[in-house]
């Protein structure tokens, strides 16, 4: 959710600014701005819409300064429009901010008896008005730390100030903040992702740290102003490139790659010679895990839902699953034998990160599954799993999910092994099954690449759609769900098929899509029953269900086959075809698939 990059450079740094917001628009925004110091003065320019309409004006009216910032907002407060965009700025400071101020209606209220004026909706305004106002007492530090102190929420701030006319501030608590180092010029930015193509070397800032960048010096304060060192990290070279190529939106590529992406992350966990998985240096042993908690949001909190069936039948641990957004402000009964596991793709949801600082502070044992091993909730947990999924630019995660599966599924699975609640002879077949799965999920795309487009038609007219399936089917169906309504806007629900006579076969008319997901598993014949329920109360079934099933039903719509592999393996084989389904229906509706609406890639608000 909204996206900021400062340069402080010997030249100008409107092209790198304009090209690096291109980069932080896979997090979803409504607005873009940028604020340069050129001769003496602050130079504002922002508008509603995309980074190419800030281009445009940029063309016309070009900003030539060597320090910069840059804003793509994602709306919390005030409309989408160009007085709410960013930056902020008074005739001394411009400000781009994300995060949430929570106490901005008082600040606000105190500024005005103080004469100061209000254009905005925003909660950003605030700090712009406080750090002009302290500054006519105060000097620099002290002025931005007075601020600082002031505000309550989350924030990460990238500033400029006419006075201080060589140098861009950075500041966080709460909210991602990187900073890149480069020849003649330094950068901060919301992410690395947002500094690779300038820089391979960065500090992440920690909560309450404070930098100042010129062009060939950083300094970092923390937060009893006192200075301090950061390690620099040296970011790796991704085997993926976040690029489209010859694909029309990010969204198909990465669905396309998933049989790539698992092929990588199945190589980095499993010894094929040895038939074993290579997990080492766990924060607590396995044997003496008592509880695993499964904790995430959206999408990564259904892959926590697969898991708990992972979990349970492969070991004899006590699994629970949260949503992270609830966990933090329950009244939890920690245990240092339980083991914590955060699941998040940017490794910087706001939620998240936030209930794992609750667990650092009760002293428990955390693991996070991430796609970004740089991120703040990779660098707090005690123990780390990436995904290995390369760059997801498209908003809802695809090729993420399946890697967030396939590392929970492998977790439980060495689990098992260590505890000896597996047969080496089980172990060893399940190990074999995922070495083919790749191939299994190559085949599902080309099968599902096929019948898509046209079952997607079905879609258009309707009020919504429903998704059902019985055990490791149901997070499946819930995933489902959320990516047609993420994509098509159609309003859709996952349900656990024993559930359908307890209200939602209420839902039930002429035309209603149905998505049964059926897999030849021990459910399957219930599952069926479910489905002829549905038919008979006229739902247009669209069946998933493994080849050779030989289901006869002149009223089954369309089924969709995939390939027979252990029961373990076939809800990523499943995600396939819902993605596909999601996307097709999207694209026949002209929804903006990559960057849905109202919808954000890294969630950093509450």
């Amino acid at each position: 959710m909204c996206g900021i990059i400062g340069i402080a450079s010997n030249k100008s740094v409107t092209p790198n600014i304009i090209q690096s917001l291109k980069k932080l628009e896979y997090r979803g925004y409504d607005s873009a701005g940028i604020a340069t110091i050129e001769s003496g003065n602050l130079d504002e320019k922002k508008c509603p819409g995309r980074v190419e309409d800030l281009e445009k004006i940029l063309l016309k009216r070009p900003s030539q300064g060597f320090i910069g910032i840059g804003h793509v907002r994602w709306a919390t407060h005030g409309i989408p429009n160009q007085v709410n965009a960013h930056p902020h700025s008074s005739d001394e400071v411009s400000v781009v901010h994300n995060g949430i101020i929570e106490n901005s209606n008082e600040l606000k209220k105190d500024l005005e008896k103080k004469g100061y004026k209000f254009k905005s909706q925003t909660d950003t305004e605030v700090i712009t008005f406080l750090l002009t106002d302290f500054l006519k007492d105060f000097d620099l530090v002290i002025a931005i730390n007075k601020t600082l102190k002031a505000l309550n929420g989350s924030f990460a701030l990238g500033i400029l100030f006419k006075k201080y006319n060589d140098i861009v501030v950075g500041a966080r608590r709460g909210s991602p903040l990187a900073v890149g180092y480069g020849p003649n010029e330094n950068y901060l930015g919301s992410d690395s992702y947002a500094l690779k193509s300038m820089t391979k070397k960065i500090t992440y800032l920690d909560d309450g740290d404070v930098c100042v960048l010129t062009n060939n010096k950083i300094d970092f304060y923390n937060s009893k102003n006192k200075k301090i060192n950061k390690e620099v990290l040296i970011l790796s070279d991704d085997k993926h490139t976040a690029e489209k190529g010859d694909y029309k939106d990010f969204m198909s590529k990465e669905i396309s790659e998933q049989n790539i992406t698992s092929k990588n992350c199945v190589k980095e966990y499993v010894d094929h010679l040895r038939k074993d998985i290579n997990l080492y240096n766990f924060p607590i042993k396995p044997k003496d895990i008592q509880k695993i908690i499964l904790i995430g949001c959206g999408t990564a909190y259904h892959s926590c839902i697969t898991a708990k069936y992972w979990f349970e039948e492969l070991t004899n641990i006590q699994i629970d699953i949260d949503v992270a957004s609830e966990f933090r402000y329950r009244k939890i009964k920690f245990n240092k034998k339980n083991l914590y596991v955060f699941v998040s793709q940017s490794g910087e949801t706001a939620d998240t990160f936030a209930a794992l600082d609750i667990c650092k502070k009760n002293k428990v044992k955390t693991c996070s599954i991430v796609n970004v091993v740089e991120s703040s909730i990779a660098r707090s947990s005690d123990f780390v799993l990436p995904i290995h999924a390369g760059p997801e630019i498209g908003v809802a995660s695809t090729k993420a999910f399946i890697g967030q599966l396939l590392v929970l599924y492998i977790l439980a699975l060495k689990i098992s092994d260590i505890r000896k609640e597996i047969l080496k002879p089980d172990y060893e077949k399940k190990i074999n099954d995922l070495k083919k799965l790749p191939d299994l999920i190559k085949k599902t795309l080309n099968y599902c690449h096929n019948n898509t487009p046209i079952i997607a038609k079905d879609f258009l007219k309707a009020k919504g759609a429903m998704f059902i399936g019985r055990g490791i089917s149901f997070p499946i169906a819930l995933e489902g769900a959320l990516k047609l309504k993420e994509l098509s806007y159609l309003h859709a629900e996952g349900y656990p098929a024993g559930e359908m006579k307890h209200g939602p076969l209420a839902l039930i008319e002429e035309g209603l899509p149905v998505v049964i997901l059926a897999p030849r598993d021990r459910y399957f014949e219930k599952t069926i029953s479910n489905m002829q329920e549905v038919i008979a109360r006229g739902g247009k079934v669209i069946l998933i269900t493994n080849e050779n099933s030989k289901i006869i039903s002149e009223n089954v719509r369309f089924t969709l086959e995939i390939p027979i592999t252990n029961e373990n393996l076939t809800p990523l084989l499943m995600t396939v075809p819902l993605q596909l389904l999601a996307y097709h229906v999207a694209a026949l509706k002209n929804c903006d698939i990559d960057k849905p609406r109202n919808l954000a890639k890294s969630v950093t608000v509450e």
